[in-house]
């Protein structure tokens, strides 16, 4: 008060109202409270607890009612060392300051001082109350965002000196790395509320980035404008740095940094989830070093843990970057695959290839210290797609193929599925047999007739097949996929080409053979490689064939890649002389905009549609729009899969003008196909 001789409450709103009426004129003296104390003193008090403190002896009943546990009390003293008042910080529960505590009443009560003794304008007392609320960085603006004052700690934190900030706008310490979208809704925050707090990431005078926690206050006026702007910051990189080191403890393996047994639960029940929703395969490997203990005993845990290392980051180069490998523990090793084949085989095909580029890699050697070491890993692995598993349950079926492949004399790979393994090992050997089919001629043409509307000869298609020793014919269904799939699709296309074109030739000799066309298959692949064009015209020059009778089955897929570069390539070939054909036309994706540019000769009708052409279907609107689609871009329709007479005179009916199909022939091998030629008279289109 005016004397000095007692308290009154400047401001408390957050105390009961019958504890400020109680406090209100308190007697400034020596072992009054607190605040009283500190008055008489002009020293800091500090009650811990008010419950056993002598000070507040004869307070201890108003402040239980208050539910007052602590009272922290700072004199307010004046530049003159004279008492203005105190400042004071109650708790609820009883408790001891930090020293940021400390600071934090010795600024307010600094505050309080400078206020009373100058008395600022009223602006002037609002900007500083908020701007000292944080004893961190601030930064205080105009109404127009510009830069008014900064304190130390802003220097600091920033580089910039105040001299170097005053008039500017806070954008030169824009970091980039916000979008505008950002910012608008920091300011839509500030505008509604007249606060936003959050983290950011600002640029210092150096050019450094650094991650700041940033509070932006409004300083509003009487009639509710907006005066000022109030920002105070702090350089959180440390309390970053602490949580993606807490983080990677909780989450990640300390030595390799993989993954740890946590993370890798969590991932691994996000796959099933994943896989399920999606409907492809997933695949967990569980590998185990062999013999690692025997490294450990003998050159030491230390070199034990450089291996570990190593191959960690081997395994991390042999997956795909949306597969994770993780490290459960000593020797033992995890990776999830995901997104596989929907198709269960393939997708067992698909783990089976990264297995063994696991094997591949981790069997070369590694350099321990001084020490050249080479080593092994045994692995197990099993499926997870739509069908619910639990996890539990997966990496017991994984461990399970693991102690299989360990069993199976180590450094090796196994199914927890048997009859999956030994699909795979069928596989496995089909594709090794598979290279060496070429170069052993185990690989052999099969001819199917080709007749025009007269039932005539005109050529073939020609069809592969494969030759084997042991298990006899294989149809192209049971190879070509795997081919396509491990790119031995493209030797073998270039062999077909080649004996077409060595067929022609021979054909080419004999009268009754020499007017014959030759259809081949060309796949995808194949026809998308650079030198395909040049292969074909070798294969022509070498063979010194007439090139129209050579005619190339193309799929509506290759339409759905590159176009232009495809309509390019099917000219160059059309300029060969070469014929193209459209095969399995009306399944794919043409587009008729496209298929007005194509050099195309002929339209192949999908046996799909031909095989229910008697029974009134849309299939015979499909075929009928075809072929009248053919007339008019001028191009040859054939049909595949005709099998029956009443088919031939649907066909017939409708103007298509050659066909192949069971009717006519199977596909056979080239003797029985000239025998064929030499015997075979005109059809009765009538029988």
């Amino acid at each position: 008060d005016t004397k000095k001789q007692c308290l009154t409450p400047g401001a408390a709103p957050s105390l009961p109202g019958f504890y400020n009426d109680a406090i209100n004129g308190l007697i400034i003296g020596d072992n009054v409270g607190s605040c009283g104390t500190a008055a008489f003193r002009g020293e800091r008090v500090i009650v811990e607890n008010i419950q056993t403190h002598p000070y507040w002896a004869s307070y201890k009943e108003l402040a239980t009612q208050a539910q007052l546990g602590a009272c922290w009390s700072q004199p307010i003293i004046n530049s003159e060392s004279m008492v203005l008042g105190t400042f004071a910080i109650y708790h609820h529960k009883p408790v001891k300051p930090t020293d940021f505590d400390i600071q934090l009443i010795e600024s307010y009560a600094s505050l309080t001082a400078l206020i009373i003794e100058t008395c600022r304008a009223e602006n002037e007392v609002r900007i500083a109350a908020t701007a000292f609320e944080s004893q961190e960085g601030i930064l205080v603006t105009d109404e127009d965002m510009l830069i008014l004052r900064v304190n130390r700690a802003f220097s600091r934190i920033t580089g910039y000196s105040a001299d170097e900030v005053l008039g500017q706008t806070p954008n030169c310490l824009s970091s980039g790395k916000h979008n505008a979208a950002f910012y608008e809704n920091m300011w839509k925050c500030i505008n509604q509320s007249g606060y936003w707090e959050g983290e950011i990431w600002n640029k210092r005078k150096n050019g450094e980035l650094y991650p700041e926690q940033l509070a932006i206050s409004a300083v509003y006026s009487p009639s509710g404008s907006v005066t000022n702007y109030v920002a105070t910051l702090a350089d959180i990189t440390l309390r970053k740095e602490a949580a993606s080191k807490i983080e990677r403890l909780a989450y990640y393996d300390p030595l390799t940094h993989l993954p740890n047994r946590r993370l890798l639960l969590d991932r691994l029940n996000q796959a099933i989830i994943t896989s399920t929703r999606k409907g492809n395969d997933g695949a967990l490997l569980f590998l185990d070093l062999d013999h690692f203990k025997t490294l450990n005993d003998t050159l030491g845990h230390d070199v034990g843990d450089i291996l570990l290392t190593q191959v960690a980051h081997r395994l991390s180069l042999c997956v795909r970057e949306g597969d994770s490998v993780a490290r459960l523990g000593g020797d033992e090793f995890v990776i999830i695959l995901e997104d596989l084949s929907h198709q269960e085989l393939d997708a067992a095909a698909q783990t089976e290839m990264v297995a063994q580029k696991i094997l591949s890699v981790l069997n070369q050697p590694y350099q321990l210290g001084s020490e050249l070491f080479t080593c092994t890993v045994s692995i197990g692995a099993t499926l997870f797609n739509k069908h619910q598993i639990s996890v539990d349950e997966l990496l017991k079926q994984a461990d399970i193929a693991m102690y299989q492949a360990k069993k199976s004399g180590r450094n090796t790979f196994r199914f927890f599925d048997q009859q999956m393994q030994e699909a795979i090992n069928l596989r496995v050997d089909m594709e090794r047999e598979l290279e060496k089919a070429i170069d052993n001629q185990q690989l052999e043409l099969y001819y199917q007739i080709q007749v025009n509307k007269a039932l005539k000869p005109l050529g073939a298609e020609a069809l592969i097949r494969w030759v084997h020793p042991k298990r006899g014919l294989i149809a192209p269904m049971q190879f070509i996929p795997l081919a396509e799939e491990i790119g031995l699709i493209i030797p073998i296309g270039k062999w077909v080409i080649e004996t077409a074109c060595a067929q022609l030739s021979t054909w080419a000799k004999n009268p009754k053979t020499s007017a014959l066309t030759l259809s081949v298959n060309v796949s995808s692949k194949q026809f998308q490689q650079s030198d395909f064009v040049s292969q074909v015209q070798h294969a022509i020059q070498q063979h010194q064939i007439n090139p129209s009778l050579l005619k190339l089955e193309l799929t509506e897929s290759l339409l759905l890649e590159n176009i232009e570069e495809t309509i390019t390539r099917m000219s160059e070939l059309g300029v060969l002389g070469v014929q193209l054909s459209l095969d399995d036309f009306g399944t794919g994706y043409s587009s008729l905009q496209y298929l007005k540019r194509l050099p195309l000769f002929q339209l192949k009708i999908d046996q799909s549609f031909v095989r229910d052409l008697t029974l009134g279907s849309r299939d015979q609107t499909i075929v009928r729009t075809i072929i009248a689609m053919a007339e008019s871009l001028h191009l040859n329709v054939i049909a595949e899969g005709v099998e029956t007479h009443e088919q031939l005179q649907c066909l017939l009916r409708d103007n298509c003008t050659h066909f192949q199909g069971y009717l006519f022939s199977k596909p056979v091998p080239i003797n029985e196909f000239m025998t064929l030629i030499t015997k075979t008279k005109a059809y009765n289109a009538t029988e």
